[in-house]
């Protein structure tokens, strides 16, 4: 398993990283797994050690949008948020790229914020950082098309895949943009034409 210490996030706090690792229960997950459903009781917090999640919201008539990713270092600070009040989950965090993950149960995040600043450091940066991005998506839903939106996701998982081949269908990329997929359809069409992108069976390769 990869080591948190390699992480920048954790570098300076090898203490606390030896208690995470004491305290957790370490897994390991496919691409596709389900980690957090939604209305799911939080019993604990995922540190993920390497791989990708993605963090979804699905409305009551079936729609769904992406968040935001967690990538290595990361974790989901809507699940600190509703383990600390004791709340459900409002999220649905799935697995992008095969994941290493630390589940630290709920009652050991509360210990943790008294015993090591860096720890509330750590937890505010995430706060930060997911503010910001729910701000872009926000912006983005507002104020750019969906050809824009579409693109900039495409973007966004060649970044994170490190590859410009993305293994996706037209469905899955419809869901994370909280349209429907004969818009998406549509759309690659036209980014194909346009020699943006190159269609395959159940994948995009990006030019």
């Amino acid at each position: 398993m990869d080591d948190l210490r390699h992480i920048t996030a954790f570098q300076n706090s090898a203490e606390l990283v030896e208690k995470l690792y004491e305290f957790s229960v370490a897994k390991s997950y496919p691409a596709g797994s389900i980690v957090l459903n939604e209305n799911a009781n939080i019993r604990a917090i995922p540190i993920v050690v390497s791989g990708t999640l993605k963090v979804i919201r699905t409305e009551e008539d079936g729609r769904e949008i992406l968040l935001y990713y967690i990538k290595a270092g990361e974790s989901c600070i809507m699940s600190f948020l509703g383990g600390l009040h004791h709340e459900t989950s409002k999220v649905r965090a799935e697995v992008e790229e095969d994941a290493e993950i630390l589940f630290l149960p709920v009652d050991k995040v509360s210990l943790f914020i008294r015993e090591y600043p860096e720890w509330l450091d750590y937890i505010f940066r995430l706060y930060h950082k997911r503010f910001e991005e729910l701000l872009e998506i926000i912006n983005a839903i507002a104020f750019k098309k969906v050809d824009e939106r579409l693109l900039n996701l495409l973007h966004k998982k060649e970044a994170l895949n490190g590859s410009k081949t993305l293994l996706i269908t037209h469905e899955q990329l419809a869901n994370e943009l909280g349209t429907v997929r004969v818009v998406v359809s549509r759309l690659l069409k036209q980014l194909e034409e346009n020699g943006s992108v190159r269609l395959g069976r159940n994948k995009i390769v990006l030019l």
